[in-house]
């Protein structure tokens, strides 16, 4: 393992944070206990005091088939997953063309578009060097219990990759907006939309400093320039405030917050 200085207003999707020293691991290293591990840092909001962090290396970002099965590692970019599985005609990772980062952050949060979920088509995921049943893992609606660091998933192949599904599912990404963010802030109620929450309480556009609820869609915080932490975490507690005010709604956060 070494240590990398990683620039978090530049790395991470919402360009907010600062340099922080990043312990990067590697294959056969073992796993500290006291670190959190980050991925692409495509959801993540980083403080002015992050807890001491950690990232798998280049190591696990690998990708092979074997008995039927397709084996990845965790530090894959989904770009380079769906290049893989669409020039070799395997179907179900259609959907990940528009979600940005690594398969461990799609494991770690069950990431999707809509009825479209990583578990869905999830075989099994090695967890602190042990493979485990995706059915004996609790998941659910953008959450997922690891209980450890996962470094690899697998997949049954299916043959049959759908380029028309690919544009379908990429069209209903087409509503958000293009300044830096770290997708979705909130996770949608049951039966409601965080958005559309935000928006009825008069936040879409609602700006603190550099930070901003989107005017394109209200549940995304966005960074128009210098945002910071602090002026994010504001309106994250004005949204649920108002929100829960207004509609007795509690709203969970999706992103996150170090």
């Amino acid at each position: 393992m070494f240590t990398k200085t990683i620039d978090f207003s530049t790395y991470s999707s919402i360009r907010v944070g600062q340099p922080e020293e990043v312990l990067m691991i590697e294959r056969g290293d073992e796993i500290p206990r006291d670190r959190h591990l980050i991925g692409g840092a495509n959801n993540l909001l980083v403080s002015t005091t992050p807890p001491p962090l950690m990232m798998l290396s280049k190591d696990f970002a690998y990708i092979k088939e074997s008995a039927g099965l397709l084996e990845i590692g965790a530090a894959m970019p989904t770009g380079r997953i769906v290049s893989y599985v669409k020039k070799h005609d395997i179907a179900g990772f259609e959907f990940c063309a528009k979600l940005p980062g690594t398969l461990g952050g799609m494991l770690a949060m069950n990431a999707g578009v809509k009825a479209y979920e990583i578990f869905n088509i999830l075989h099994s995921i090695e967890i602190d060097g042990e493979w485990i049943s995706k059915d004996e893992i609790a998941h659910g609606y953008r959450y997922a219990k690891l209980g450890g660091v996962a470094t690899a998933a697998r997949f049954e192949i299916h043959r049959g990759y759908s380029q028309v599904l690919n544009e379908e599912l990429k069209a209903l990404r087409a509503n958000q907006p293009h300044d830096p963010s770290a997708g979705s802030a909130f996770k949608n109620p049951e039966g409601d939309s965080a958005g559309r929450l935000i928006e009825a309480v008069g936040l879409k556009g609602h700006r603190d400093g550099g930070m901003a609820w989107s005017e394109v869609h209200a549940n995304f915080l966005v960074n128009q320039g210098g945002g910071t932490y602090d002026e994010a975490m504001r309106l994250i507690g004005l949204a649920r405030e108002k929100v829960l005010s207004e509609f007795g709604v509690k709203l969970e956060l999706e992103i996150k917050a170090l």
